[in-house]
């Protein structure tokens, strides 16, 4: 299926990068970073216009990050119930809530950039937790924008060495996400050891 896709990319060009990469902002498992890397390189040998990529991109962003607001602000509590059947997704999601806790609107920014596969849980979290619209749209259109803009200009800049880089950027997001984990365990354990001693001593006193 993912080879079917790749291969309709110079036909359909912006328009079926914006449909994959909305689709994958719902939590679908489609390669839309690969996509669009595999879409600036056929801008690179001339099948698609590089602005029109950016731009399919940057669309599809946009629109999968409102459905996902929408979503989480209208069905979150029951939604999440759902979600949460499933172990991994549902570590995902208690990840993402400890990191709008943390980080709140630059969890946003930062889900849409350098972590992006927390990003659709970053969204609906956001969202059911009460975050306003303007308050979330604008970290998550910058993010898109970053997205687009850097994944389109790789695979232009780099078109003979897509495979190498895909991999490099798929190993490096996986090592932000494993020490952001550390950094929120090592805080948590910070706060309850802290916590812990403040009741021994109004025990003590």
């Amino acid at each position: 299926m993912i080879d079917t896709i790749f291969a309709l990319v110079p036909t359909y060009g912006a328009y079926l990068i914006a449909a994959c990469v909305t689709l994958s902002c719902l939590a679908l498992p489609l390669p839309s970073s690969l996509l669009v890397l595999a879409a600036g390189g056929f801008a690179a040998s001339g099948d698609l216009n590089l602005w029109e990529v950016g731009l399919g991109a940057f669309a599809g962003f946009a629109l999968g990050d409102q459905l996902v607001y929408l979503i989480g602000r209208r069905g979150g509590t029951a939604i999440k119930q759902r979600i949460e059947k499933a172990p991994k997704r549902a570590a995902l999601v208690c990840k993402a809530e400890k990191f709008v806790e943390k980080r709140g609107a630059w969890a946003v920014l930062a889900s849409r950039t350098i972590v992006s596969p927390l990003g659709p849980y970053v969204g609906f979290v956001g969202a059911a937790a009460g975050m306003t619209w303007l308050r979330f749209s604008l970290p998550a259109l910058s993010g898109a924008a970053i997205w687009s803009a850097s994944y389109a200009g790789l695979g232009y800049s780099f078109a003979d060495r897509i495979t190498e880089i895909a991999s490099i950027i798929s190993n490096l997001a996986g090592v932000l996400i494993a020490i952001g984990i550390v950094i929120w365990s090592g805080m948590w354990l910070i706060k309850s050891a802290k916590a812990r001693q403040a009741l021994q001593q109004d025990a003590a006193a």
